[in-house]
């Protein structure tokens, strides 16, 4: 008895290092991520001969029966011996049904069970198994057997559920892709509801494994659900009661229903639709399709699968297709509404007016237009009144990722400061006299898009600093509010004030001044941009020729000469008008310079304004001919002016008979007044 004893306890440590051994194998297969088979097959022969077995396999229940997947002998080998026949059924569910290990001193048997769980869901078909020892040795320890047999389901469940993980991974992956895809079958424009539904039913056949997939649509009105032509068979529409077979249960339930033939009863099935397709229905599963807002839309299902019945992981990956599926079909069918709101964004940006110039100034500016508006940096516009700023600000928008977004223009100079904050920024109802609901204001009502500040240079010393808090903070509070409120807004500033100088008078904030003035932009006056009048006064007649629906009128050679030699005060808005008026007014197909009615500025005698008009072109025409016409007009005009308008006295000053100043004038296209001497308009 102690000879027994001391053999005992100094086979102890071996055995414990063979299972401290044998755990560092299980460490290194789990490592290695092989699979349930390759892991029985490299473990079991040495869990065998540690425990000094005869046999040892995994059984697992499959379709309400015990299927041996491994079984392994002395040996190790686990073709020299086939499965035992009297397997020991009762001990096997009486240790599943315990969930521990049992032996009837021949068969061991330990529990190996798998469930993927989802906030206490079951999202994948449990594993039900169980270990199976075959021992004859009698004097076996229990407790090493229960130590070593825990080791090993421990790693046979754990190898079970990353191969899982692993599959739901590309599963959810084939399913984004899939998604993916219904998304750019959405933004294509020839696509339609059919196409969409049969990509949808074809990626369902395809990841399920089944033979057909079927969508249909509820129509609630009629009480009909309507199979669409994603049934795999034709582009026939299916139509059927909405309380009919397995799709009438999912659509009264709203959970997901699988029927197998041969588990189910028959009568759930809706036969005339097989018959109706010379079809036979053996196995189908069904989840409902419900939209953003939980609002039941119609029914997915799957029908026969190719290899076994549809079981729980079939219905969550079903699930997840559905997920996907409703909203792409939801918004195919917004997909006219979306087409007509963006077309008519479209013909917004094309009734803008564009930035029209072939002028270097006006080149730079369009060029640098363009490069700032892939950014989100503020910009500032600079340009005289009527020069075309609000035009600049809305190239930069529509050449920007925000053209999509709304393009929102505020005149700062039309807001007092007792307006302004609620206009900019809004107000809560009840948060002062007269206002009887809560108001946007401009900058919640341009996130996304672009908020054009229009002289900024004339807003308040109080509205500057409220301006300046919202585009340091991105966040408005409404007036009467407490809660901040994000934007995501792009800022254009213009003004045509010299804000350095406000600066230096203390009438404009430094700190708004450096926030707005990221990237700068300088418009030029129409009078310097040579021949762009040309190019502008074209775009507008063919504009306002194709509002009224006239036949666009072309230029004179005087009509050009006259809108070349004019000042422009009122810069591009005042040849806007002019032409506007002349497609309104003229009848003829050809405009003469007297039909601009270009209107001269009045005229000073001071030695002032002398200096001022003796001004150089540095932009005349390539043309000699045109470029001495423009030279010749400019130095007349000096010459009138010097003189008071005395033409006589201009005239002699010219050495010119008063006679051949007119003549020349009108050859010009300058228009003359009467014989008194007074210039009218050139």
């Amino acid at each position: 008895m102690t000879n027994h004893s001391s053999s005992t306890r100094a086979r102890e440590p071996i055995q414990l290092l063979d299972e401290i051994t044998f755990a560092t194998e299980i460490g290194r297969a789990l490592r290695a991520q092989i699979s349930r088979p390759a892991l029985v097959r490299q473990l079991f022969p040495r869990f065998i001969a540690l425990l000094g077995l005869n046999s040892a396999g995994l059984v697992t229940q499959q379709k309400g029966r015990w299927h041996v997947g491994a079984w392994v002998d002395s040996s190790g080998d686990s073709s020299n011996r086939p499965v035992p026949a009297d397997l020991p059924i009762d001990l096997i569910s009486d240790a599943i049904d315990h969930g521990g290990g049992r032996t009837d001193g021949r068969w061991w048997a330990v529990p190996c069970q798998v469930d993927v769980n989802d906030g206490g869901a079951i999202v994948s078909s449990p594993m039900v198994g169980c270990l199976i020892l075959e021992s004859e040795n009698e004097s076996i320890d229990p407790d090493r057997v229960d130590r070593l047999s825990q080791l090993l389901v421990t790693a046979i469940t754990q190898t079970e559920l990353d191969a899982r993980h692993r599959h739901r991974i590309a599963q959810l992956t084939s399913v984004l892709e899939a998604a993916a895809q219904w998304q750019q079958t959405q933004l294509q424009e020839s696509s339609d509801e059919n196409t969409l539904l049969r990509q949808i039913a074809d990626t369902a056949t395809d990841l399920i494994g089944c033979e057909r997939a079927s969508i249909f649509l509820w129509d609630k009105r009629r009480k009909k659900l309507i199979g669409r032509p994603a049934l795999g068979i034709d582009d026939r529409p299916l139509v059927v009661p909405d309380n009919a077979g397995i799709v009438g249960e999912v659509l009264a339930t709203k959970a997901p229903q699988i029927w197998n033939a041969s588990s189910d009863d028959e009568a759930r099935v809706n036969r005339e639709i097989d018959r109706s397709l010379e079809f036979r229905t053996r196995s189908l599963v069904a989840v409902p399709l419900n939209g953003p807002r939980g609002e039941t839309i119609g029914v997915f299902e799957a029908i026969n699968h190719l290899e076994n019945h549809f079981d729980n992981s079939d219905v969550l990956l079903l699930s997840d297709l559905a997920t996907h599926a409703a909203v792409a079909i939801q918004a195919q069918r917004a997909q006219k509404s979306l087409t007509e709101s963006r077309d008519r964004l479209v013909r917004d940006a094309a009734r803008s007016t564009p930035l029209v110039g072939a002028h270097p100034a006006v080149v730079a500016v369009r060029e640098s237009g363009t490069k700032v508006a892939k950014t989100d940096l503020t910009v500032m516009i600079l340009g005289s009144n009527g020069t075309g700023k609000e035009v600049v600000a809305r190239h930069i928008h529509y050449e920007s990722e925000r053209k999509n977004g709304p393009f929102i223009a505020v005149n700062c100079a039309a807001l007092v400061e007792s307006l302004l904050e609620s206009e900019l920024f809004g107000h809560e109802r009840g948060s002062f006299t007269d206002a009887n609901a809560t108001r946007v204001g401009k900058f919640e009502l341009a996130s996304g898009g672009t908020l054009f500040l229009d002289e900024v240079g004339d807003m308040s010393p109080g509205g500057q600093a409220k301006l300046l808090r919202v585009l340091e903070q991105r966040e408005v509070v409404r007036v009467g509010g407490s809660v901040p409120i994000p934007v995501d807004v792009r800022v254009i500033a213009a003004t045509n004030q010299p804000l350095e100088q406000l600066i230096a008078e203390k009438r404009f904030r430094e700190d708004l001044f450096f926030r707005l003035n990221v990237v700068s932009l300088t418009l030029p006056d129409l009078a310097n941009r040579g021949r762009d009048v040309l190019l502008l006064a074209d775009h507008f007649l063919n504009h306002f020729c194709y509002q009224i629906g006239r036949k666009v009128p072309s230029l004179s050679d005087s009509a050009q000469t006259a809108l070349l030699s004019h000042h422009w005060p009122g810069n591009v808005r005042e040849l806007r008008n002019t032409i506007e008026r002349v497609c309104y007014l003229s009848t003829g197909d050809m405009i003469h310079a007297p039909d601009l009615e270009l209107r001269q500025p009045p005229i000073s005698t001071s030695k002032e304004h002398d200096r001022n008009q003796r001004t150089y072109r540095v932009d005349l025409p390539t043309s000699l001919a045109e470029s001495t016409r423009l030279f010749q007009i400019d130095h007349i005009r000096q010459a009138i002016d010097q003189c008071g308008g005395n033409m006589t006295e201009a005239a002699s000053k010219l050495d010119l008979h008063r006679s051949n100043l007119y003549r020349k004038m009108k050859q010009l296209g300058m228009r003359t007044g009467d014989e008194d001497g007074e210039l009218v308009a050139g």
